[in-house]
């Protein structure tokens, strides 16, 4: 089916002010300007559907880089293990890409089991990879290597999340560290594809010292790291944004921090720091991601567990309208300065920029409307490939796992719960 989208108030992320956008076979077709006359009569004689936004914001579907797809948790039991994350959890908060993980549980679940419901997510229309691995070291994958599995599985296009400087990780020595990151490059050039490391980045006093040192003494670009979870604590970000400075893409978790659970900055504290940094870093190298259906606990000192809560892509929202509309009293950003962490720096870190993280001719149709709501924005519309799965707030494709449940609205998707049926499974443990 052919659309038009008409008076749009386009962010792409660049502000292109008032256009009409027509799509077609999951593509942006033509971009047109907002002064441009168009005739009812040709819609209708082309049989174009169309949608008047009114002046309402259009943006990019958003990209979660780190999400666990298959559900993460499990670090007070098996009884905490999160389920699988539903299909319309991503569309209610606006995420159109997801990039799939392994974390702790990295024994219990497997590289196979993350592929087949990236797969299932296609299939219900969301686009969607993985990276092989997860925290420890052999490395979890399908095929036998790291190389392997970026090479040979199409949706496959890095590896992590690799954990350093954590009492959970496997402690992996430097030279563990550099063969996998340059298994990983490798496989970015045989492939084209991202072969990015994606680092969990701990606790530890250490920080990004083997990263550091990786870069120093071998010939791995710094492009292939890619530390997450950069907002844990302040002495970690400034870490973080040094190497940014250096080429590296660093990104930062929602809903973690203060406001979160946690000593470190919120996620738009760490993007305002970064943004607003007097020494004029890349402002492609930083992203925003969720961690959703992933655990975000807290930890004494002898590594046992305090408190777990869990990650949900509804916080990505929760930090655009941080930025927009400080709480704090900080100075508000541009809707166009705020979008490229969680849009555009995606797409080019992962190597899908030719069709994802921007509103352009050729590109893919997945689009979100916001519109205005208190001292932000919310969630409207959103169409993934060229199908509306959300309409009026409210989820009109549910995917499987959703089947014959109406009452899914962007409303429900709060940023401290995930609207899963089982509701007790997700509510935060005190050990």
């Amino acid at each position: 089916m052919i659309q038009l989208i008409k008076n749009a108030d386009v962010y792409a992320p660049a502000h292109l002010g008032l256009c009409h956008v027509l799509v077609g076979c999951g593509k942006i077709m033509k971009i047109f300007p907002g002064n441009v006359s168009l005739h009812d009569e040709t819609v209708l004689d082309l049989n174009i559907s169309s949608k008047d936004l009114n002046g309402k914001k259009l943006i990019p579907g958003l990209i979660d880089g780190h999400v666990h797809l298959t559900g993460g948790g499990g670090e007070a039991g098996f009884k905490t293990s999160v389920p699988p994350i539903p299909l319309s959890n991503f569309t209610l908060a606006g995420v159109t890409t997801a990039v799939g993980v392994l974390g702790t549980d990295d024994c219990v679940r497997s590289t196979a089991s993350l592929l087949a419901r990236a797969r299932g997510l296609r299939e219900e229309g969301l686009s969607s990879y993985i990276l092989t691995g997860g925290y420890h070291v052999p490395v979890t994958t399908l095929t036998g290597s790291v190389k392997g599995d970026i090479v040979h599985l199409d949706l496959c296009i890095g590896c992590g999340e690799l954990a350093i400087s954590d009492h959970r990780s496997s402690q992996p020595t430097f030279d563990e560290l550099v063969r996998i990151a340059g298994d990983c490059h490798v496989a970015h050039l045989m492939t084209g594809k991202a072969g990015t490391l994606h680092l969990h980045m701990g606790t530890g006093e250490r920080r990004m010292q083997m990263v550091k040192r990786a870069l120093q003494e071998t010939e791995i670009p710094s492009r292939i790291f890619n530390p997450t979870h950069c907002n844990r604590n302040f002495a970690l970000l400034e870490e973080a944004m040094e190497l940014a400075s250096l080429g590296a893409t660093i990104d930062v978790t929602a809903g973690t921090g203060k406001k979160g659970g946690g000593g470190g900055p919120t996620a738009a504290e760490a993007i305002r720091k970064y943004i607003t940094d007097d020494r004029k870093l890349p402002q492609d190298k930083i992203t925003c991601s969720s961690d959703a259906g992933g655990s975000i606990p807290t930890f004494d000192e002898q590594g046992n567990l305090l408190r777990l809560g869990y990650g949900t892509s509804a916080n990505l929202l929760v930090a655009i309208n941080e930025l927009l509309s400080p709480s704090d009293g900080s100075e508000s950003l541009p809707l166009e300065a705020v979008l490229p962490p969680f849009t555009s720096n995606w797409a080019s870190l992962l190597k899908i920029d030719d069709r994802k993280g921007k509103i352009a001719e050729g590109c893919d149709a997945d689009l979100v409307v916001l519109e205005e709501s208190g001292d932000g924005v919310a969630i409207s519309d959103v169409m993934a490939l060229g199908v509306w799965h959300v309409v009026d707030g409210k989820a009109v494709i549910k995917g499987t796992l959703f089947k014959g449940n109406d009452n899914l609205t962007a409303v429900r998707l709060q940023a401290d719960s995930l609207p899963f049926d089982q509701q007790d499974t997700l509510k935060e443990y005190e050990v």
